[in-house]
């Protein structure tokens, strides 16, 4: 559920080889005060490379390698696009508010679609789910090409989006061809960004003798990277939990994991830390003696903009069911916004 991401013939030019990934999130907010009543971004293999909100009303490019490759027509287009999506998602949230029954509060309404692509196995996938104030509301079947809704105040929309014929073509489409090859004409543009190797900076972190121990991996890309636990030299996996990987301000990413381990065990034991990213391994030693750690501060403006912009939305996303935006009808019934897909 959810929770408050042309065709080029690339060949040798090919980016890190492996499953790459174009993601829209779309974020309609209601009643919250000096902050944008839509935000819209793009990422591929987790790079944010577009951004639009409605106080800006332009959609501006985050990389270097989108920037140089898009003309003016590109950004023209697409600031369009924010700009209509804006208003449907205001008219979406009205709607939605009367059949849930609500005049007031915090209101979200929320879309996220795009494609995987695995370029050793030519794999392709689609998916497009949407939500309402933090659950799902709507999602497309890829298979079946036809909307489905997990709550009662859904099915009319639903209803409606399975009869528009014209609609259902456009998705089918998209998902088959333009978003796979928007992906792979991305992933050529931005190559020589996205395929580097930036290896993680590792620290045990201890804040007290009662305190979990922290195993902290940050500055690492691209973000797959796994944690482990040792206890003298052996696999040690019971009382551990690990994060998922959180974005830092500079592209690169940060992972935690925490090992709940008492004050006798970790005088007569020694406990460490590893971490393996791109095929290199890191070891970080943990013992009774180890000084006091500071605190980490998450990178909050990067946090806070992911909560903004819907990419730490969807529960769900984790399935990878299909995606594409659709648009309100004229009197306001339909309850997801229809708009034309981002290339």
């Amino acid at each position: 559920m959810f929770r408050h991401v042309v065709l080029l013939l690339l060949g040798a030019h090919l980016v890190s080889a492996g499953t790459h990934s174009l993601r829209y999130f779309y974020t309609g907010v209601s009643g919250v005060n000096d902050f944008p009543e839509y935000t819209s971004v793009g990422l591929v293999d987790d790079q944010q490379f577009t951004y639009f909100d409605s106080n800006t009303k332009r959609t501006v490019p985050k990389t270097e390698w989108i920037r140089q490759n898009e003309g003016a027509d590109y950004w023209d287009r697409n600031t369009q696009k924010g700009i209509g999506n804006h208003q449907t998602f205001k008219n979406n949230i009205q709607t939605l508010k009367e059949r849930f029954n609500q005049t007031t509060g915090v209101h979200t309404f929320q879309l996220i679609y795009g494609c995987d692509w695995d370029d050793q196995t030519g794999e392709t996938n689609g998916f497009r789910k949407d939500g309402y104030d933090g659950e799902d509301f709507l999602i497309l079947d890829l298979k079946e090409m036809r909307y489905i809704s997990s709550v009662q105040e859904g099915f009319l929309s639903a209803q409606k989006l399975n009869n528009d014929k014209g609609l259902i073509e456009i998705n089918r489409n998209y998902f088959n061809t333009e978003c796979i090859d928007s992906l792979k004409k991305y992933l050529e543009f931005g190559k020589s960004s996205l395929q580097k190797t930036v290896s993680p900076q590792v620290s045990v972190l201890k804040k007290s003798s009662s305190s979990p121990v922290k195993c902290h991996a940050t500055g690492f890309y691209p973000k797959d990277v796994t944690i482990s636990w040792m206890k003298n030299d052996q696999e040690h996996h019971e009382d551990v939990e690990v994060g998922q990987p959180l974005p830092n301000e500079d592209g690169t990413f940060q992972k935690t994991s925490t090992l709940k381990v008492t004050p006798e065990e970790l005088k007569k034991n020694e406990f460490i830390c590893v971490v393996e990213h791109q095929g290199k391994t890191f070891r970080e030693i943990l013992k009774d003696d180890s000084l006091p750690i500071i605190i980490i501060v998450g990178v909050v403006l990067a946090l806070i903009l992911l909560a903004v912009i819907g990419v730490v939305v969807f529960k769900v996303y984790q399935k990878k069911k299909g995606f594409r935006p659709v648009n309100a009808s004229d009197d306001g019934s339909n309850s997801s916004a229809r708009t034309d897909p981002q290339a």
